[in-house]
């Protein structure tokens, strides 16, 4: 083929047959995703772009423009170390909480104690970590040989935004996105024992069925627990904050501000006194009692539904972990129901005031009117009044007082009593639980930090959509894994540990921001159970979104991971081991895709879904993806190009993974990228071959390769390449010694 000077490209019809294909040239320069006003942007988040130009034949021996880019993310680096901030707070939190337990009596006091010390030693090491993160200012790349440094073991592998641009001649341009990266996983940690999928089964297995001198509560309950002291220290400081704005309108005599601080405070009280509804409280306040000093611990309490609280007691049994609840002739359990609804009251009584204040300043009622109506009831808020013209703060001041008594009093008593919960699911297995949390931390860093930057890259790429910020804010947007781990030795356990680290990402919710600085690298806020990512855009570019999420609306994700090996390693799983693992995972995350694509067709708009299903035959997608994935057929790559055409039609993010993100993956996203232009762009198909060995030879994935380890090869043997599905070989010369 000919070249093209400085980027150009025009239509030629010469005769293009027996022509070699020709990498046109190199380009440092990256390109705009949208508009060139989000370039400033993308460049602080992208870092160190390889450009390289193509040009091919079409079907109709034209030529098109093929723009390959591939850039490293500052997010690598940014988005553990915010996390890392987060969780050692949380750590700090929960470790106080567990010093204000309280007196306890000695058995569970030295089980504490125990759990102390060894979350202070938890806590130094994650505090040891983020002070060596944080010596890497302005890094935004960790290679591939890097990936068992413990130093680095937050931050994923090898991450990188790639990027085809494609200008044809008969078609509208088109970007095609995918985040490359190393398979979420503990590498410094090792695989000796599994991943995080069978560790956490194994260890919940062992704390349901083990005798133990602690209190067993489910995974379902000590999340509960979590949530609801999360709730409470995000609620009561609102409330506070509410009431006394509601003194400050009373102050101001104004009935208006008067009715809208009411309405905000009642909105954060309500969800208050919800919060503490769940059976679990009062369980917690009962197991809490029997563990204080000189408590009859003849059976430790636990965790029941409401229709075990109505079941006979069982005989006392030896101290051993126990499912009921015992019966305390000490403990007076309508108590905590006597709090709670304290502040419901104190509530109504403040909503009562409230009302009667602005129904007197309206209908202009005098002092014997108010007389009558205390005689006619004696309710703690007519009593108060005495006179209309009185200073309503001053009236509405005492019962505010008294809301937050009761709140103190319910705050004080439920976080000891959950606090008491956290320390069962501590106490059971040291340091083993805070090792597993340990890892399941360092996985999920790996994979937010890759779905960060892929929502950032995928906001600012469809910016201007409507469609797009539509499906945003109604439905949320799906995020597909494509991952070619083999299930064979080491790579069970890596691909155990994505599957769980992927599957955490539910827990992640957006929120975009107007950025109010020159710093707009987005912020994370929340706890482990729940995360917040607020991503900062520009003034300009914030005015243009639709009016759900400038008003803060959280925007979700949906991820879904299906696995393919495609190597030797998984030529012996197949016939000597067991792809139990892989067949299970894509079963579960076919039935995760179908959901939200019911979603997805009953909550977008009408006119929309009209549009969409002409364009598109979802439907027949799903049917075949289905059925490929039911056919158990060795190393089917048509399960991955299934899920990735879905993934496209449905304005998704796309993932590619292996172990490195570096030679496995460079064959799957050359091939995906040289089948869109097949299948989309008319590439002519006796070019098929030749494209997809230029890409391979000359492309970015081995410029990859050479920041990786140094060495343009990508590391194959010839026995792994015997074994690679067809399509997935790289050409002669560019493969050699395989990766350890």
């Amino acid at each position: 083929m000919g070249e093209i000077e400085d980027g150009e490209a025009d239509n030629i019809t010469t005769d293009v047959q027996g022509q070699k294909c020709a990498l046109v040239c190199e380009c440092s320069a990256p390109e705009s995703v949208s508009r060139k006003d989000n370039l400033p942007f993308l460049n602080a988040v992208l870092k160190n772009p390889v450009c390289k130009l193509y040009r091919f034949p079409t079907s109709d021996n034209k030529w098109m423009q093929i723009r390959e880019q591939m850039s490293e993310s500052i997010l690598s680096f940014h988005i553990p170390k915010e996390l890392i901030s987060l969780q050692i707070k949380e750590d700090l939190c929960r470790n106080q909480e567990l010093k204000e337990l309280g007196e306890l009596s000695p058995h569970w006091d030295n089980l504490r104690k125990n759990v102390l010390t060894h979350c202070d030693q938890m806590l130094n090491m994650y505090q040891d970590i983020l002070t060596e993160l944080s010596k890497e200012t302005g890094s935004s790349f960790k290679s591939s040989s890097s990936k068992g440094e413990k130093t680095l073991e937050f931050v994923p592998i090898n991450l990188h935004l790639q990027r085809m641009h494609v200008h044809s001649p008969h078609l509208k341009d088109a970007l095609y996105d995918v985040i490359t990266v190393g398979a979420p996983a503990a590498h410094f940690q090792g695989f000796k024992n599994g991943g995080l999928r069978k560790l956490l089964h194994r260890f919940e297995a062992e704390r349901r069925n083990t005798g133990y001198q602690f209190i067993y509560y489910s995974p379902e309950n000590t999340a509960k627990a979590k949530e609801v002291l999360s709730n409470i220290n995000q609620l009561q400081p609102l409330i506070a904050t509410h009431a006394d704005l509601l003194l400050n309108s009373a102050s101001q005599h104004s009935p208006d501000s008067l009715k809208n601080s009411l309405k905000m405070l009642s909105e954060k009280t309500e969800l208050f006194v919800h919060a503490f509804k769940d059976q679990l409280v009062r369980s917690a306040l009962l197991a809490l009692y029997t563990a204080r000093p000189g408590g009859v611990l003849t059976k430790p309490p636990s965790p029941k539904s409401g229709a075990e609280e109505s079941s006979s007691q069982d005989p006392p049994l030896p101290m051993r972990r126990q499912d009921s609840i015992p019966h305390h002739s000490d403990y007076d359990e309508e108590e905590w129901d006597r709090v709670w609804a304290s502040v419901g009251k104190s509530l109504n009584c403040i909503i009562a005031m409230v009302d009667k204040l602005i129904e007197r300043e309206s209908s202009g009622e005098g002092g014997s009117d108010s007389s009558k109506d205390a005689e006619k009831d004696s309710s703690p808020v007519d009593s108060i009044i005495t006179h209309p013209k009185e200073d309503w703060y001053e009236q509405l001041y005492p019962l505010i007082l008294a809301l937050k008594d009761c709140m103190g009093e319910v705050v004080n008593r439920a976080k000891q009593s959950l606090t008491f919960v956290l320390l069962q699911e501590l106490a059971y297995s040291l340091p083993q639980c805070l090792m597993l949390t340990l890892r399941r931390d360092i996985v999920f860093s790996q994979a937010l930090a890759g779905l960060v930057c892929g929502f950032i890259i995928k906001l600012h790429t469809s910016l201007y959509d409507p469609g797009f910020l539509e499906q945003l804010h109604t439905v949320g947007l799906i995020v597909q894994y494509e991952g070619l781990l083999s299930t064979y030795s080491e790579e069970i356990g890596m691909l155990e540990d994505m599957a769980v680290g992927i599957s955490d990402l539910k827990k992640v919710a957006f929120k975009i921001i107007e950025a109010t600085s020159n710093d707009v690298l987005p912020v994370i806020t929340g706890r482990r159970e729940h995360y917040v990512v607020e991503v900062k855009v520009p003034a300009r570019m914030f005015e243009s979104l639709p009016l759900q999420i400038k008003e803060g609306q959280l925007l979700h994700v949906y991820p879904v991971l299906f696995n393919v090996g495609i190597n030797e390693q998984q030529t012996l799983a197949e016939r000597f081991g067991d792809v139990s693992l892989q067949e299970s995972i894509n079963q579960e995350n076919f039935e995760l895709l179908k959901e939200y694509c019911t979603v997805f067709m009953e909550k977008m708009p009408p006119d929309y879904i009209s549009h969409f299903q002409e364009q598109n035959d979802l439907k027949g997608l799903l049917e075949n993806l289905h059925q490929n994935i039911q056919a158990k057929k060795r190393k089917n790559v048509e399960i991955m190009w299934l899920a990735a055409t879905i993934c496209r039609k449905l304005n998704g993010i796309r993932f590619t993974c292996c172990k490195s993100a570096k030679d496995r993956t460079s064959m799957s996203v050359t091939l995906e990228q040289c089948s869109i232009l097949r299948d989309e762009h008319q590439l002519h198909k006796d070019f098929f071959i030749r494209a997809l060995d230029c890409m391979r030879r000359e492309g970015c994935r081995i410029e990859n390769v050479l920041k990786n380890i140094k060495c343009r090869k990508y590391a194959f043997n010839m026995l792994q390449l015997m074994a690679f599905p067809k399509y997935y070989r790289p050409p002669e010369g560019t493969y050699g010694k395989a990766d350890t």
